[in-house]
């Protein structure tokens, strides 16, 4: 029997979050709750991480480098110097979140706005780390759904948990239509480079023209996110970075970041892992299929069940459309060693849960732990 898990989260101060399961189960086999590459951690970033570990006696480089030339060169290739200026690293996008919206209300303080507000994608529900930085300092939170232009806009997309996508030109509109003249936008793009091999083309990071638009045009400050432990499966490590509209927005970032935020290992393991072709390529060929084969897999379980997400994400959002069938399937899962991620708490979707693309094998853990609720 496994041991009664304690409370991990603070509720007054911390947003519930998954990936907490492993520590409390004794037959733990795999974590099926938390949206991480099937493929495990890349190796030769894992041994340079390793190895860096044998200079924690030095300070890590206050400049992030060359780490985050190596970032920049992975997204923008031979234009890299161009946009070099614009990008900031964090101890994950959680301390960079926190720093746009600490910066952007700074702005609108001295214009005289004290109570700005925030609005979040259109999405059902969205990784709430966004709305909670954002009630923290003070922002006037409004329905996704509502009319009204926010001060600040901020939208996952892919969307974590739901899976609903944007292509640019829905973005780019959608952007354009809710945000305040002299606003801030953050759009997440964690899980965007699961898309292809050709993800660049479909995202922010090549959307120059937008954002210089929308600066010049409109003073409206548009920041791309990353969290990078989830495609590169280091969720322990903490790394994140941010896409400025300017480099003098990169600076104001770094003005409030606390020094050496990024500490050794991280900053080598980044530094590796963006020349590792051979694991992405597998990630955009086999998760598609794993996700189609975990879909399929489910449908035959119980066809009542409906599977919500994009094809190339690397997880499904799973609407059991029953709360007693969903609490049952979570206490299934967790007591044969496999959790998933409840969709009741942080999301208040009581009838749906997270499952995570992985292997066959670990795959078929789950399936038979979920036997008993097949129509």
């Amino acid at each position: 029997m496994a041991p009664q898990k304690p409370e991990v989260w603070d509720s007054k101060t911390q947003t519930f979050h998954g990936g907490q399961e492993h520590r409390f189960i004794d037959n733990f086999l795999e974590d099926f709750s938390v949206t991480t590459n099937y493929l495990g951690t890349p190796k030769a970033a894992l041994e340079a991480a390793r190895e860096a570990m044998g200079d924690i006696h030095h300070y890590p480089a206050a400049n992030q480098e060359p780490a985050k030339t190596s970032l920049a060169q992975f997204l923008w290739g031979d234009t890299y110097a161009e946009h070099h200026p614009r990008l900031l690293l964090g101890n994950g996008a959680s301390e960079l979140i926190d720093l746009v919206v600490r910066r952007s209300l700074k702005e609108w303080a001295d214009r005289g706005v004290l109570q700005p507000t925030w609005k979040g994608g259109p999405w059902n529900v969205q990784y709430r780390e966004y709305q909670r930085s954002s009630e923290t300092n003070g922002y006037t939170i409004l329905d996704p759904h509502a009319e009204e232009r926010a001060h600040m806009v901020c939208i996952v997309n892919p969307c974590n948990p739901t899976g609903e996508y944007f292509d640019q030109p829905t973005l780019q509109q959608w952007l354009a239509d809710n945000v305040q003249a002299g606003g801030t936008i953050i759009v997440d793009e964690s899980m965007q480079p699961w898309h292809s091999k050709d993800f660049r083309h479909d995202s922010l990071i090549s959307a120059h023209a937008f954002m210089q638009k929308m600066w010049q045009e409109h003073q409206v400050s548009v920041y791309v996110m990353h969290s990078w432990t989830k495609i590169w499966s280091c969720t322990g490590l903490r790394v994140g970075s941010v896409i400025c509209p300017t480099g003098e927005h990169c600076e104001a970032l770094r003005k409030i970041q606390v020094p050496w935020s990024v500490n050794g290992p991280a900053l080598k393991f980044v530094e590796t892992v963006v020349q590792d072709d051979a694991y992405l390529e597998e990630t955009w060929r086999e998760t598609t299929r794993l996700r189609a084969f975990l879909v399929d897999q489910l449908q035959a379980l119980n066809p009542s069940w409906v599977s919500h997400g994009k094809p190339f994400l690397s997880w499904v959002w799973l609407d059991m459309q029953d709360e007693e069938t969903a609490s049952k399937a979570i206490d299934l899962a967790r007591a044969a060693g496999v959790p998933v991620r409840s969709g009741k708490p942080g999301y208040n979707c009581p009838t749906f849960v997270r499952v995570a693309v992985r292997k066959e094998p670990e795959m078929a853990h789950l399936l038979q732990a979920w036997k008993s609720l097949s129509a």
